[in-house]
């Protein structure tokens, strides 16, 4: 199915660590294998992962920029689960929460109660398929079509709902990263790749967001030249990539 592979415009570019890119690349590999041999209802299984981990990373997002809210919004974890989350340093450690819940989340981008009830259906349905009860659900390719149509929705909706901050990301970034003397990595190209992209795990369709951010806004900063000359490093490197 040719629209299947859009899920990776919304996946990291890249990752901090290479065992997550391969695991990436091993769902999508699964998908793929097992669609091409008509064993949709494993496909269905392989997508759905790469769904939840679009979902992690965009929680990931939050957890990185929201701090305070994301630790308020723990109300009703337990103690253990609370520590787990707050110290965790993979966005695959959201896994270890109920995938229903980890939706929750999604309120501190503004996704109301409705929608996050339409993004846990598909938790729903992954329960209905992942059991051995006796029953094939996705049997030919239009039920397998229906499916994948319905998560590229639900995915560009909820990264519709992540540009505020991942716009305010990009701003604190440049604010905070022009100064070679200052930043974490004195090499600008290191600093945009280790402490913008993977610290983030933007995506491609990230990036295009940021790519589009107005610059000249910090005419009055009185470093606006080496803040503008930084986004134009981002933007010589990543342009190519929209």
């Amino acid at each position: 199915m040719e629209e299947a592979w859009e899920i990776l415009d919304y996946l990291p570019l890249s990752y901090r660590i290479p065992a997550e890119q391969e695991y990436i690349h091993f769902l999508w590999e699964s998908f793929q294998s097992n669609y091409d041999n008509g064993k949709y209802q494993f496909s269905f299984l392989a997508y759905h992962m790469l769904y939840m981990s679009f979902v992690y990373f965009i929680v990931w997002q939050i957890k990185n920029n929201y701090t305070e809210d994301f630790q308020k919004a723990m109300v009703g974890f337990n103690k253990d689960v609370e520590k787990q989350l707050l110290g965790s340093t993979s966005p695959f450690t959201f896994s270890e929460v109920n995938e229903s819940n980890i939706f929750r989340f999604l309120k501190l981008i503004d996704c109301q109660n409705d929608k996050i009830g339409h993004y846990t259906q598909m938790v729903k349905k992954r329960n209905e398929t992942a059991h051995a009860n006796g029953n094939i659900f996705f049997k030919n390719k239009e039920s397998i079509h229906e499916y994948i149509s319905e998560i590229l929705r639900l995915v560009s909706e909820i990264q519709d709902h992540s540009h505020k901050i991942v716009s305010e990301c990009f701003e604190s970034f440049l604010l905070e990263s022009y100064d070679e003397n200052t930043r974490e990595l004195s090499d600008v190209k290191d600093q945009i790749r280790e402490v913008l992209i993977h610290k983030n795990y933007l995506s491609k369709k990230d990036i295009e967001l940021c790519l589009q951010y107005d610059v000249s806004k910090h005419q009055s900063h009185p470093d606006y030249t080496e803040i503008k000359s930084l986004f134009e490093v981002f933007e010589a490197e990543y342009k190519q990539d929209e």
